[in-house]
């Protein structure tokens, strides 16, 4: 995506398209389902905390990351190979990438088969996550009402602070295009994909690390060190 918003002819081959949309499909859906995962980590941790490392134990934690990559690698990649999509002629493409309803504008013959696939697979790979993901934070506003120490309490809802950030960010914009645009792609909206394709990602590791102390810890000794060779 970087090398075509740089280069002056910005032209892709259809296969390289291709590629791109899959890899944009593969990633973001398996990000739902991550999110999902951690949402009810944290429900664990709070709920549970002295019982956490039995429940989500590395076993587990494994067996959770293959099933998600190697389930939605196949769920994205089956109905390219089932059907895969034919274009006519070479064709414009008004996105910064290659976006799977964008190109199905683009495409020749009858593309009912994937605008019901993008559906009904969105209401599966976003929605229902989206809606793991509040009942896990109703149970974890229930369990966090019930600690006595206001101390505590604060501690437990800063460590979702940073993972509601993130999915109300990613699930709010994925939800407006790929749910609420199936039927016909408004090109209007194509600015909405930066947050979901490049805004999340980038505040990923910002939003996630920050909290970490050894981090911190490292980021305040860079600063330190910045500092003494500047006032030298």
């Amino acid at each position: 995506m970087l090398i075509d918003i740089f280069s002056k002819r910005r032209r892709i081959s259809i296969i390289g398209c291709l590629a791109q949309m899959n890899t944009i499909l593969f990633l973001g859906s398996t990000e739902c389902t991550l999110l999902a995962v951690m949402a009810y980590d944290r429900y664990i941790a709070i709920r549970f905390p002295l019982h956490y490392t039995i429940y989500m134990n590395w076993r587990t934690c494994k067996v959770i990351t293959v099933v998600t990559w190697v389930g939605h690698f196949i769920y994205i990649t089956s109905p390219i190979i089932l059907k895969p999509l034919v274009f006519c002629t070479e064709n414009i493409l008004d996105h910064f990438v290659c976006e799977v309803l964008a190109l199905l504008e683009l495409a020749c013959g009858e593309v009912t088969f994937y605008k019901t696939s993008i559906f009904f697979g969105s209401l599966f790979t976003i929605l229902t996550p989206f809606v793991f993901i509040i009942v896990s934070y109703i149970c974890i506003i229930v369990s966090i009402l019930k600690i006595h120490s206001a101390g505590g309490r604060a501690k437990a809802f800063s460590t979702c602070a940073s993972h509601l950030t993130v999915v109300f960010m990613f699930y709010g914009t994925s939800m407006t295009m790929y749910i609420g645009q199936t039927k016909r792609f408004s090109y209007n909206l194509k600015h909405v994909a930066v947050f979901y394709l490049i805004i999340t990602p980038l505040l990923n590791p910002l939003i996630y690390s920050l909290r970490n102390n050894e981090v911190k810890g490292a980021f305040k000794t860079i600063i330190t060190k910045s500092s003494a060779s500047w006032s030298r």
